[in-house]
């Protein structure tokens, strides 16, 4: 199938946009977006709302919720975070999208990681190029497309940028489920791999804090007296090491340990925090019931205290029939841009799973292709700013004029 001459018409508008595009996005790597730098969050929020304008609507500013963490002491806090932009376009529209992205980084205000450097003449090594300020700008350009479309009036869209998605979405989640409801199908922009294959089915995944409390005493007069925590926290990191695919798929990755002083004390404190990745949903409970088993064994220890805290806030997203069936269509898309389109399953996991568990499909990888990221290596690959903007607009614009059907009806239309 080609391309109609109205669609392509369509599509010439993004002709010519990389130097724009990269001069953007240049400028937007050049912001430290870390996701607890909350003075950094609202100067890119503040960039991010005023380039999204040229859309004609108003971008919102959007609260997020507290976040709660346990600190090195053991004690629980409750964290800001940065604000969401939002901005909605003809909400009555018969076809609705939700177009969603994140303006943080994994880069804090200190990292060393804060300048860009060219690699080659289509490769940008810069904080947040691929993940995914490069994502913003494919969406923000597909959407200018759209609007430039007699297809506009066809369909609606909210777009929802939020500014802790690399910190869980604690803050952003419950909106970004809210969002979900109101829309057909999402479109997210996190990168794709830098040959430009896209994530499937993700697996889900939960941050936790095990706090475990004993007693203090001097190591060599009274060591008989003491708890010592940090043998506890041993004995607890081993056994949830040992749930490592005691379910298919399922991991425990123990991340980091706190707590301890001089040698010559025994110590009465330790927080181990973790990071767990399931395939299938019921793996939660699973996981759940076996970690409160092993806090339970050290609570029943003579002098111990131990709490757990956190749970799974990415639930897994499973390859269903009606992702299937969108991803063909995002292929068909591809091949009438000479763009192949594939895609793999994968262990990350990003606000794509929370948008799939609120019932809409979602393709969560419509960024630009890039690779390294979370490292002072990231890169993106500037070819792919207006090829990514023009798959997404293509797409949308398909969709309003009927061309394919609305993904969030598929199963009904099938």
């Amino acid at each position: 199938m080609t391309i109609s001459p109205k669609l392509q018409s369509d599509l010439a508008f993004l002709d010519g946009r990389r130097e724009a595009m990269t001069g953007t996005l240049r400028e937007w790597c050049a912001i430290n977006s870390g996701s607890t730098n909350l003075d950094g969050l609202k100067a890119m929020h503040g960039a991010l709302a005023e380039a999204f304008s040229a859309l004609g609507a108003e971008p919102e500013t959007v609260t997020s919720a507290l976040r709660q963490v346990v600190n090195r002491d053991g004690e629980k806090l409750d964290q800001p975070l940065g604000a969401m932009l939002r901005l909605v376009k003809r909400p009555q529209a018969p076809v609705r999208v939700l177009l969603t992205g994140h303006m943080d980084t994994v880069f804090a205000a200190d990292h060393p990681f804060q300048s860009e450097t060219f690699l080659d003449e289509d490769t940008l090594n810069a904080p947040g190029a691929a993940d995914m300020k490069g994502g913003l700008l494919v969406m923000l350009n597909a959407l200018l497309a759209v609007e430039q479309s007699a297809l506009a009036d066809q369909i609606g869209y909210e777009v929802v940028i939020n500014a802790d998605e690399e910190i869980g979405s604690h803050g952003s989640a419950p909106f970004l489920t809210e969002a979900a409801k109101r829309a057909h199908f999402a479109c997210v922009y996190e990168p794709a791999l830098a040959d430009g294959t896209l994530a499937g089915a993700r697996k889900g995944s939960g941050n936790f804090s095990a706090v475990i409390r004993g007693r203090s005493a001097h190591a060599g007069r009274e060591h008989h007296l003491g708890r010592n925590a940090i043998a506890a926290a041993a004995d607890f990191i081993a056994a949830i090491d040992k749930l490592s695919g005691a379910r298919e798929g399922l991991t425990v990755n123990v991340a980091r340990v706190d707590g301890g002083g001089p040698e010559n004390v025994v110590p009465d404190l330790a927080v181990v925090r973790f990071n767990v990745r399931l395939e299938q949903p019921d793996d939660a409970a699973f996981f759940e019931s076996a970690v409160k088993h092993v806090i339970s064994d050290i609570n029943d220890r003579d002098g111990y205290r131990a709490e757990l805290n956190g749970g799974f806030t990415r639930p897994p997203k499973p390859m269903t029939p009606k992702l299937l069936a969108f991803f063909e269509a995002l292929k068909a898309t591809g091949d009438e841009l000479g763009i192949g389109i594939d895609w793999v399953p994968t262990g990350g996991c990003c606000d794509g799973n929370n948008i799939a568990a609120a019932g809409i499909p979602v393709i969560d990888t419509l960024g630009v292709r890039g690779a390294h990221i979370h490292s002072a290596k990231e890169y993106a690959k500037l070819d792919s700013l207006v090829e990514r903007a023009k798959l997404s607009a293509l797409l949308l614009l398909k969709i309003a004029s009927g061309e394919l059907p609305n993904p969030g009806l598929f199963e009904e239309a099938a």
